[in-house]
């Protein structure tokens, strides 16, 4: 599987990198292919949620918090610099299967650590009952993107206060908090969340297929329209 790199390094908006899983599912001849990107705090809902009923608009405003549709179903989550978005882009039709073949190399990654982890039902990688990963998938004609956050650490005052799960849903569960639900990958590990990056590369890829300033344009174009209103459907307050 090979590894997708950028020309240059900068700090890069959440809709260019799902933007640029799109643009290698359709443009790059590679079976399988990877990367891992990390963003400035954000949070981002699935393609069917009511974006008032999971986020706390005016908390994301209020704190800089950026807000984004994906394509894939699923759940809200908030992303910052401390945990760290997977992107797997893999061909063929069987959507159920590239979700096996995803949390089985997360939890390849994560046995090699020393660490126990199990997948669930939902494709959620759980440590210890606590979710440390959760998934989500879409497929385009002959590729499935599917795509992850992995919890190294995060702010948990921003994580608790920009998502609203809403009471109905905790209580369903059984659960009173986000913060009982949910694990960090540090808290099993001494490696750095950079050099937990360069374990997940090395062990998952063989390769890099760099992308070129001309790619880097037509990602960025593409990713306008993840930052159009009719896509994203915030409610002005």
């Amino acid at each position: 599987m090979k590894y997708i790199t950028l020309p240059t390094e900068e700090v890069r908006p959440l809709s260019f990198y799902l933007a640029m899983e799109e643009y290698v599912a359709r443009h790059l001849d590679e079976p399988d292919a990877f990367f891992m990107w990390q963003v400035e705090p954000s949070v981002i809902f699935g393609r069917h949620q009511v974006v008032e009923n999971e986020v706390n608009v005016p908390y994301c405003r209020e704190h800089g918090i950026k807000m984004y549709r994906r394509k894939s179903g699923g759940g809200c989550v908030y992303a910052d610099w401390d945990n760290v978005m997977l992107s797997f882009i893999t061909s063929g039709e069987n959507v159920g299967f590239a979700f096996n073949r995803f949390v089985t190399m997360v939890l390849l990654v994560l046995r090699k650590m020393g660490i126990e982890a199990t997948g669930t039902s939902h494709n959620d990688i759980m440590i210890d009952g606590r979710k440390v990963c959760g998934t989500a998938c879409y497929h385009l004609a002959g590729r499935s993107i599917v795509h992850s956050t992995m919890l190294y650490d995060t702010n948990m005052d921003h994580m608790l206060n920009a998502i609203t799960p809403g009471p109905e849903k905790l209580e369903k569960k059984g659960i009173q908090s986000v913060r009982q639900r949910i694990t960090f990958l540090k808290d099993y590990t001494t490696l750095s969340l950079e050099e937990v990056k360069t374990l997940i590369r090395e062990t998952l890829c063989e390769g890099e297929w760099r992308l070129t300033a001309e790619d880097v344009m037509r990602i960025e174009e593409l990713g306008q329209s993840y930052l159009d209103n009719d896509f994203i459907r915030v409610i002005e307050s």
